[in-house]
């Protein structure tokens, strides 16, 4: 098996953008002889001829030219990893806290994404509720902390709006009986919002689940035994949004607030908090198709 070495494709590149070998020596620091022997490695290497030397100056060839576009990604790749892997700059743990029900789709995302900028970053996920993660934050126990909160608070950065909507089982009929099986947690607070709306609606309503577990919540909901209330976007793919036709109320519009992404806080905090404002932004921007009941 035959492999490029980057050094050569480098002295290669170099010829090409210097337009001969004296200047990319000086550029290189290497010796005139250093890089034309390179060169000849090279097209031997690859049985081509990447140079035309029949004029006065160097050109390159059909070949070379191609060559030179999968020269110049090679070399960046290879920089790229170098940089990444062997950088020391940046090590250590950030905490993220974020609320169960907001977790997905848009942390694993943050998460792979910084990653890949700051492989020698450990990031550690904390889920818990709102009213949790504000204490935990408050006595320094997170760097960043995202809430679901009814309005824009002290000291956090609302990054996006999302609207609560009804879910249900994928073609279930649990929204229409009365009184209405209602599945939401204890601590959460869509719990006293949803119940709320009910109430104003004068539909009835019972808890066909009391539970702080919100696989026990999705598990009964996806049963078609309840109904429940998500943000607009975080549902699971087991769940749809309910499509009633005005049969269940309209449900307020909950804010997704940022604690701790001001300026001033380090670069690794601020980089995961940009990733973060980026991710949820772009989801509460897409249109999500809504499940007809």
């Amino acid at each position: 098996m035959r492999n490029l070495d980057i050094t050569t494709l480098r002295s290669f590149v170099a010829v090409a953008d210097q337009g001969g070998v004296t200047r990319a020596a000086g550029f290189l620091h290497l010796t005139q002889s250093a890089v034309s022997m390179q060169l000849k490695r090279l097209e031997e290497l690859l049985g081509l001829e990447l140079l035309d030397r029949s004029g006065r100056t160097i050109a390159l060839t059909a070949s070379g030219e191609q060559l030179l576009a999968y020269a110049r990604r090679m070399i960046a790749l290879n920089d790229e990893v170098i940089s990444k892997l062997t950088d020391q700059a940046f090590e250590g743990e950030v905490v993220l806290g974020v609320p169960h029900d907001i977790v997905y789709p848009a942390i694993p995302r943050v998460l792979k994404r910084f990653n890949a900028d700051f492989p020698r970053v450990k990031v550690q996920l904390f889920s818990s509720f709102s009213m949790q993660l504000k204490e935990m934050y408050r006595k320094g126990e997170c760097d960043l902390i995202l809430t679901t909160e009814s309005n824009a608070a002290e000291g956090a950065e609302t990054i996006a709006e999302l609207p609560l909507r009804w879910v249900g089982a994928p073609g279930g009929s649990a929204w229409r009986k009365r009184p209405i099986p209602l599945a939401e947690g204890r601590r959460c607070l869509f719990r006293p919002k949803v119940i709320s709306a009910l109430d104003g609606a004068d539909i009835p309503w019972e808890l066909a689940v009391d539970s702080e577990d919100d696989r026990t919540i999705e598990a009964t909901v996806s049963a078609d035994l309840a109904v429940s209330a998500m943000l607009e976007g975080t549902e699971a793919a087991h769940l749809e949004l309910i499509e009633s036709g005005g049969a269940l109320p309209d449900l307020p519009v909950q804010m997704i607030n940022l604690y701790g992404g001001d300026s001033g806080r380090g670069e690794i905090i601020e980089a995961l908090a940009a990733l973060v404002r980026q991710n949820f932004r772009i989801m509460a921007g897409t249109p999500l198709k809504a499940v007809a009941g």
